[in-house]
């Protein structure tokens, strides 16, 4: 499986958090790269900087490796970026998707839903009595809501998720 540039992005969001990207990019460039350096290119604080990597590292995103420096005697850690990785993580972010969207196919097909006139409110079928049948935002009568399109886009997106972890 190839996996474009969008899609690595999106997974290294979900699995870890927007903040890292620029990381990443820095990282996706060059092995071994000292954590100092990272900080300068990236014009953060040494502190922040170890944050993300430690948080790619509990994902085993990235390796280090440490050097002793020989003035100071301080360890410096060299960090490289693991593509390999990028896909189990891809393919594991897609089947948790996969477990979400069947979980609330089965509660939309399960439940009767009611819904306000101006979309206020979208209510179960026990939320709608506890309310008497009333939006609890504007107080309009709520009506039941048909969930037949609902429930049809969500068996097209999974069919679509079942078809595209088929392929790895």
């Amino acid at each position: 499986m190839r996996l474009t540039e969008n899609k690595i992005e999106d997974t290294i969001r979900y699995v870890v958090g927007d903040d890292v990207i620029k990381l990443v990019k820095k990282l996706r460039k060059k092995e071994n790269i000292s954590e100092f350096k990272l900080a300068d290119q990236l014009k953060e604080d040494i502190k922040r900087v170890r944050n993300k990597l430690y948080r790619l590292a509990e994902v085993n995103l990235v390796s280090f490796t440490r050097k002793k420096d020989k003035k100071k005697g301080w360890y410096i850690y060299y960090w490289t970026f693991k593509k390999d990785q990028i896909k189990f993580l891809y393919s594991k972010m897609k089947q948790e998707r996969l477990i979400q969207l069947r979980e609330k196919l089965e509660e939309e097909q399960r439940e009767q839903y009611f819904i306000c006139p101006k979309k206020c409110a979208r209510l179960n079928f026990d939320q709608a009595v506890n309310f008497e049948f009333r939006c609890p935002e504007c107080t309009e009568l709520v009506s039941q809501e048909d969930v037949g399109s609902e429930v049809k886009e969500l068996k097209k997106e999974i069919k679509e998720l079942e078809k595209e972890l088929k392929k790895n």
